[in-house]
């Protein structure tokens, strides 16, 4: 019972998250805000240990993501397989694993998501993610490692690729996410707003607040879907400083 109230107690609110993204605009990192014709703005902030662009991208040899559902991990994949960069997808793991149990992946993938934890420990989908990483790494510089859903996962990933792990954290309003959501209504569980804000707490259940707390680098997926995806291709290609200099 106690460490089931500890668990709730440091579990992050839905609402919680979008004052997150405007409390981060006010702390004492490097922030840049790029607007488009629209008047939309599109920010990418910065956090410590990096002191030039050069030094960022020899350092990334394993990149993280991490973001609630809606705010562009898909995307940011996406500008990576582009790139050349090998895509792990931690969700293909839970996936997999729901077919290799007779399941739907649409239906029961949160409960098998929990059952993989419950079975194998919280760090049990980072785990199972290693090998293909780690077989990435032998013929290639950098790897994605598209979707870490926890605290836990980063550290068991940073424990293995130490300070040549990055994790970024892609972020945007609820109702933003929301609404691309709806649109794309790709999972039974993206049907409708309570709908959405359900999944939410379940994905903050499982630490991912933690980890967003404890990315390298945060990118506002706000703006046009132009404005994102060039921020995406320079801070694969050039890191985070130049991501900020070029919206200077």
């Amino acid at each position: 019972m106690g460490d089931e109230t500890r668990k709730v107690s440091r579990r992050p609110q839905v609402g919680v998250v979008n004052e997150r993204i405007k409390r981060r605009q006010r702390k004492n990192r490097a922030t840049v805000t790029g607007e488009s014709g629209d008047g939309k703005s599109n920010q990418a902030t910065v956090k410590g240990g990096f002191n030039s662009a050069s030094a960022v991208a020899t350092a990334m040899k394993v990149i993280g993501t991490v973001g609630l559902p809606g705010s562009g991990k898909g995307e940011l994949a996406e500008v990576a397989r582009e790139s050349g960069i090998p895509v792990v997808t931690m969700g293909d793991i839970i996936r997999g694993e729901c077919r290799a149990r007779g399941l739907d992946p649409a239906t029961e993938h949160g409960t098998i998501a929990k059952a993989l934890r419950e079975e194998e420990g919280d760090d049990a989908i980072a785990a199972r993610s290693l090998p293909v990483v780690e077989d990435h790494l032998e013929s290639n510089g950098v790897v994605l490692v598209d979707g870490l859903r926890s605290d836990v996962e980063l550290d068991r990933f940073r424990d293995a690729f130490g300070e040549e792990f990055v994790l970024v954290s892609v972020e945007a309003p609820f109702e933003t996410r929301a609404e691309r959501l709806l649109d794309r209504g790709r999972d039974a569980s993206d049907t409708d707003v309570k709908s959405l804000k359900k999944r939410e707490e379940r994905e903050l259940d499982f630490g991912m607040g933690e980890a967003m707390d404890r990315a390298d680098v945060v990118i506002e997926n706000t703006g046009t879907l132009a404005e994102y995806r060039e921020k995406i291709t320079l801070l694969f290609e050039e890191g985070p400083d130049a991501v900020a200099e070029a919206n200077a």
